[in-house]
């Protein structure tokens, strides 16, 4: 493995731009479609952009203040100690493939992966299960740095603490230094879009990248057939929509004055919830100096579909 750049003081703005060098660890599940929270699109706009977006969250705040625990936790477990890379490092063939490891294994030709995970989650890593993101993130990075394993461990909050090896897999490996190659050179470089997933994170980023319309008409070609089977999809779920509503309704029925009721498998509850909203055009009609003041304009795209 190659050092690209040293993180130790690094400010995080500083290491947003880095970032944006290549396909990092958390990427990696992502581009290949099997990260739950994150799309290809979503990391090619994050690659072709100059803004270095800072999300932030509560689950996330978390995570960064429990690693230095979970990395102690695992030495304890495993016998074994780690320290801090405090780099950023890069594939020396594939240089679009970097990697800000969590820890390094001391002794070994290993890395550790620090992960937390909501009770809500805990079957997600039920009997020696990995999420399939993070199974890739972690050959992501024995794909940059050469180790022969990995060793993640997470822990669940509240429940239980877990750690396991992941041997080096060359054929998984090949595999995804394929598809990140294809996605750096082919769309990134390309300023290509990658194909849309049907995600509501893929929506989101088209509505990003044409958030603006010119008045402009262009012929409709090549799409007839999948346009029909919209239709048809449309037909189904308004159906579904229709038997799920009335399922709901049934247990409406059934609850009547009550909150709750509950059994072993299912707990449904139907609450009165109070909420207070701007009565804006009551507003405009009676303080139309303040509803000028602070009325925003959004500017967004309605999408619509009319069969001939």
């Amino acid at each position: 493995m190659k050092k690209l750049v040293s993180t130790l003081g690094m400010a995080e703005e500083l290491w947003l731009r880095y970032r944006k060098n290549g396909i990092g660890g958390s990427d990696a599940g992502a581009v290949c479609g099997l990260n739950p929270y994150r799309s290809a699109m979503a990391v090619y706009l994050d690659k072709t952009t100059e803004e270095t977006e800072q999300i932030d969250n509560e689950a996330m705040r978390q995570g960064r203040e429990f690693e230095d625990y979970v990395a102690k936790r695992f030495m304890e477990a495993a016998g074994k100690k780690v320290r801090r890379a405090n780099a950023m490092f890069y594939n020396e063939q594939y240089p679009f493939m970097i990697a800000d490891v969590d820890r390094m294994v001391v002794g070994e030709n290993a890395g550790l992966e620090c992960k937390t995970a909501s009770p809500y989650l805990a079957d997600h890593w039920k009997d020696g299960k990995i999420p399939a993101h993070y199974e890739l993130q972690c050959h992501h990075y024995m794909a940059v740095t050469g180790a022969e394993c990995w060793y993640i461990a997470v822990l669940i909050y509240g429940r239980e603490f877990k750690w396991c090896r992941i041997e080096r897999d060359e054929e998984m490996i090949h595999y995804l230094t394929e598809v990140e190659k294809d996605f750096w050179e082919n769309h990134v470089q390309k300023k290509i879009l990658p194909d849309p997933d049907g995600s509501k994170i893929a929506d989101s980023v088209i509505a990003e990248y044409y958030r603006q319309s010119v008045p402009e008409s262009i012929p409709l070609t090549g799409f007839d057939e999948k346009l029909q089977r919209r239709q048809e999809l449309l037909a189904v779920i308004e159906r579904m929509d229709i038997e799920k509503k009335q399922i709901e309704q049934e247990l409406k029925l059934y609850l009547g004055e009550a909150e709750l009721a509950e059994n072993e498998h299912y707990r449904v509850s139907w609450k009165a919830v109070s909420s207070n909203r701007l009565d804006e055009k009551r507003l405009k009609e009676e303080q139309p100096e303040i509803y000028e003041k602070y009325r925003k304009e959004t500017v967004s795209r309605r999408f619509t579909v009319k069969a001939a």
